[in-house]
């Protein structure tokens, strides 16, 4: 037999819908209030950007190998870390458990705590001359760094000891002289290889963490991702940071990762040579490096957010 609810019941419910009407609107009218431009420290020379699951980012400085954090929810942040004389910090990953991985540039690899800012680690990756340790990655328990002047990536444990290891590029893979070639790196949909975008002439590699055999992916609707510079995925959607034009190609990938069909790209006028790119809810956060600014202590930078 089906019953009539009583008055209380009724009035119960209506009090317990709009209670729940009250405390949404708050959490919706936070979401939408989130800032698209986040101002860095004047001077900072930005170029990786890293959001880990809590609503922060990380940007690393070339002039110092500083380390600022921001708070996504309203724009503020602090510098965790100053660096010092002689450090650079390029890209940036941050893993779940609070650790964030910095490509310093000139052969070394830190390990920082993504709450203090300290460093917890240092790798020696390559010499110091000759190589540009560029940007990494995490894929299962290593970090992967790129060098964009060798032809050759190299990884570290994630969170524990252990040794550097040195992965030489084979294949399809040709090094070019005096140009910057392996670039941004993500993991590949299946988890099982690296993709990297050789900057020049502007390609993307499917490359064996096994064994260093890169395979070069077939680019449909664009012949090349020059100037490619930071990476993400999402599933099968690679978002490829082309950063003196300017602009996002957005590629669908094949389900082994050989072939990427352009989708779309993605501009705005408040980009200023974006070089990494990192995603926190519906969107993509991208770093301004104003690479054709001439820099000074005064010249101001900021990370821009455009809709996923």
């Amino acid at each position: 037999m089906v019953q009539n609810p009583s008055r209380r019941a009724v009035l119960g419910g209506a009090a317990a819908l709009a209670a729940l009407a009250v405390t949404a609107a708050p959490a919706a009218a936070r979401t939408t209030a989130r800032p698209t431009e986040l101002p860095l420290p004047d001077g900072w020379l930005p170029e990786g950007i890293a959001i880990g699951a809590q609503p922060y980012a990380y940007f690393g400085s070339r002039a110092h190998g500083g380390i600022y954090r921001a708070d996504l929810r309203t724009g503020e942040g602090e510098i965790l870390y100053a660096g010092a004389t002689g450090q650079i910090a390029v890209g940036l990953k941050t893993d779940r458990d609070g650790l964030l991985y910095v490509a310093g540039n000139t052969g070394v690899a830190r390990v920082h705590d993504a709450r203090t800012g300290d460093v917890v680690r240092t790798f020696q990756l390559s010499e110091a001359t000759g190589h540009f340790i560029n940007d990494v990655t995490l894929l299962g328990d290593r970090a992967w760094f790129t060098d964009s002047r060798a032809a050759a990536l190299y990884s570290v444990p994630r969170g524990r000891a252990g040794a550097v290891r040195t992965l030489p590029l084979t294949g399809d893979w040709v090094q070019l002289a005096d140009v910057n070639n392996a670039n941004g790196i993500v993991p590949t949909p299946d988890g099982r290889g690296l993709i990297v975008v050789k900057s020049t002439p502007g390609e993307l590699y499917n490359v064996d963490p096994r064994t260093g055999h890169a395979r070069k992916i077939t680019l449909v609707g664009q012949d090349t991702v020059v100037n490619g510079d930071g990476l993400w995925r999402i599933g099968r959607t690679l978002y490829v940071v082309q950063n003196r034009l300017n602009l996002v190609s957005v590629w669908d990938l094949d389900t082994g990762a050989t072939t990427a069909t352009l989708r779309t790209t993605i501009t705005d006028p408040r980009f200023d040579v974006p070089t990494t790119a990192a995603r926190f809810g519906d969107r993509l956060y991208l770093v301004n490096a104003r690479f054709t600014t001439t820099p000074t202590p005064e010249t101001t930078y900021n990370a821009v957010a455009v809709p996923l």
